[in-house]
């Protein structure tokens, strides 16, 4: 793979990873539709891209890490914080650590299928226009009058079953998570950053667990890629990834998701014609 062809599928992968379009999608799609321009980046390769989403996702919420985290585990943190503040952020950070469960039981038991099986354009495409159609509900029906700090233990619940249905290809952590938290009456950056908060865990989770196969594989020189672009390609995921979080929650703040629901249906209709007209694209 050439640096070009990374740093496209880097920026692809900053983009994607936290706006309702699924990450999964672009980075099997785009490569398909490249016609070979553009190779399949492989799993080391997407592994590095999640990485660097990571890096920009705990970046931009450090200090609400620290903060939920502390007093997760029992401290007055910050020390001037008046105490309802204190057990608001407690409730926050278990309640957050219960809504990971279901995406980490289903990744565990379930990964493997869904990607030998489910990584094809047909399927993908459905899911983005079947996301965006349960999006266009959720925008028409939310009540849109919960903050972060009235999430329940239920909302969390709910919320971390959506993210589970995000290891389907072209669902989007974001896009389910949202909705489910617009359907539960959360306002649209209140959903936005409970998502973004408890995709964390789950991008850890999986970085963790792949990071050491990428460097078994970089020792035995199983890698055809240098570490370079990879570094190059990380960084790049990184930085747009952080504008994109911050972009996004300050976009909710004034407008709706109907931007993405369209570009969701529009993207899904196009990639069913290519699959199955005669233009030369195979399923």
């Amino acid at each position: 793979m050439l640096l070009w062809q990374a740093v496209v599928l880097a920026i692809v992968q900053g983009l994607t990873e936290f706006l309702p379009v699924s990450s999964s999608a672009h980075l099997i799609l785009i490569p398909w539709l490249s016609q070979g321009r553009i190779p399949d980046p492989g799993m080391a390769f997407d592994v590095a891209l999640h990485l660097g989403t990571l890096i920009a996702v705990v970046l931009f919420f450090l200090r609400d890490w620290v903060r939920l985290t502390l007093c997760g585990l029992g401290f007055h943190y910050p020390q001037r914080a008046p105490e309802l503040q204190v057990v608001l952020n407690r409730r926050l950070f278990w309640y957050l650590v219960a809504g990971t469960i279901p995406g980490a039981l289903v990744g565990f038991f379930f990964e493997r299928t869904i990607d030998e099986h489910l990584r094809n354009p047909v399927p993908i495409a459905c899911a983005m226009i079947l996301i965006a159609l349960l999006m266009w509900y959720a925008e028409y029906t939310s009540r849109l009058d919960r903050a972060i700090e009235q999430t329940s233990f239920s909302d969390s619940l709910a919320i971390g079953c959506g993210q589970a249905l995000a290891l389907f290809p072209g669902v989007s952590r974001s896009g389910i998570t949202i909705t489910v938290g617009l359907f539960r009456g959360m306002t649209r950056e209140a959903a936005a950053r409970f998502s973004f908060l408890l995709a964390t865990p789950l991008i850890a989770g999986a970085a963790a667990k792949e990071l050491p196969k990428l460097i078994k594989a970089h020792h035995a020189g199983g890698l055809d890629l240098p570490m370079s672009t990879l570094a190059i390609s990380v960084a790049v995921s990184a930085i747009v990834g952080y504008v994109v979080i911050a972009f996004f929650l300050q976009y909710l703040q004034t407008r709706t998701l109907k931007i993405f629901i369209y570009y969701r249906i529009l993207f899904g209709i196009v990639v069913l014609l290519l699959a199955f007209l005669p233009l030369g694209f195979a399923r």
